[in-house]
């Protein structure tokens, strides 16, 4: 397989099971737990690694937070950073660290993302240009700025409520087929979805994503290093990302968001097209993220998403081209900046041919995408195995 990215795969992946709440655990001890996972998979010792992206903020430690991690993991690395893309933050780690491997700083990067979660904790104040411009006009915080992004999808191109809903149910089926996701044993179907209560029109309560807690990581090195490890090498053929604003106000479209070029840069560099993919996973915090991805993708014209996924044959595995096979974030869970991470442990899982039970045939090509903010960051993985 020929493509234009630096010699690089992932060799080693981590993750924990969500949980509603974490009494008693702080966010350090998730990160670690979860690390120590990803480097036994990868057939790592903790001094084999040289490299750490973190996000940017670890529960306790809203500052110098690479240093704070890496001292209470115990390593001294020769590349550390924060990666603040919101949503997007895993997938962005991918190529950051194959970008860090490709100049010589490093040689073998962990990337990991998670939180605790107790709800009765205070939370501390959100300021930020939205505060202007969104929240005195009722858009204050992100499910009332996502449903702004459903109606006006729903405007432009005549979508109806039950289309959007069977990306939930859809998520929902997928789960059922996952015993870590948090809707393990909980399906639900369209019927179901519209009947949840309505939470910001015309988003529906089991079209939002659940906040969990969790952890996700991911090791990535050169190829001939992963050779050496005990799974299959999934490299990264392509990457690309876009960020156009923060606050939904200032969005250049609220149909189409930056997603469209990332994915196109990723696919140009991993010289693919849409087609050619053999496993979608998207991220997916609201059926419209999901929904506007799939037609900024280019699998379809704008507004007939629906109508794609009923000629795909659903989500499921056995759908022409699946999304989401671990159920997704709205079947799985989001474990706060994680949740991005989820999809690209999932696609490791299914081109390693590891996915019991939801298992793809013949998986060798799978597109990543992470989402931060109101559709306003974006990056877009190809990840692949050699035939």
């Amino acid at each position: 397989m020929r493509h234009l990215m630096p010699n690089v795969a992932i060799s080693g992946i981590g993750e924990l099971k969500p949980q509603r709440r974490t009494d008693g655990v702080n966010t350090m001890d998730l990160l670690l737990r979860v690390s120590a996972e990803a480097a036994r998979d990868a057939g790592l010792r903790p001094s084999d690694i040289d490299g750490l992206l973190v996000g940017p903020q670890v529960g306790e430690t809203p500052q110098h937070v690479p240093a704070a991690v890496a001292e209470y993991f115990g390593m001294q690395p020769t590349m550390a950073n924060v990666v603040d893309l919101g949503g997007a933050s895993g997938p962005g780690m991918i190529w950051r660290a194959a970008a860090a491997i490709a100049a010589g700083q490093c040689e073998t990067v962990l990337c990991v993302l998670g939180n605790h979660r107790n709800p009765t904790e205070p939370r501390s104040p959100n300021r930020n240009p939205a505060r202007e411009f969104d929240t005195p006009f009722g858009a204050s915080g992100a499910n009332t700025s996502y449903a702004l992004l459903m109606q006006a999808h729903m405007a432009a191109y005549g979508c109806s409520a039950a289309d959007y809903a069977q990306i939930a149910a859809g998520a929902r089926a997928n789960a059922q087929l996952n015993p870590m996701a948090i809707f393990h044993g909980k399906p639900a179907d369209i019927e179901e979805i519209l009947a949840s209560p309505m939470v910001a029109s015309p988003l529906h309560l089991l079209e939002i994503v659940m906040p969990v807690a969790g952890g996700e990581a991911v090791i990535v090195t050169t190829v001939d290093r992963a050779l050496r490890g005990p799974h299959r090498p999934v490299e990264l053929w392509g990457a690309g990302e876009k960020v156009t604003h923060r606050a939904v106000s200032q969005a250049p479209s609220l149909t189409s968001g930056p997603l469209k070029p990332a994915i196109a840069r990723a696919l140009g560099q991993a010289q693919l097209t849409i087609r050619d993919i053999d496993f979608l996973s998207l991220y997916d915090c609201y059926t419209i993220m999901v929904a506007a991805t799939i037609e900024d993708a280019g699998l379809c014209a704008p507004g007939q998403f629906a109508n794609w996924l009923r000629e795909n044959g659903g989500m499921g595995p056995e759908a022409r081209q699946p999304i989401n096979t671990h159920g997704g974030q709205l079947g799985f869970g989001q474990p706060d900046l994680a949740g991005g991470m989820t999809h690209v442990v999932e696609a490791v899982r299914q081109l390693r041919g590891q996915a019991a039970g939801r298992q793809i045939r013949n998986c060798m090509s799978a597109l990543v995408t992470g989402n931060g903010a109101t559709m306003s960051e974006a990056v877009a993985l190809v990840l692949g195995v050699q035939a």
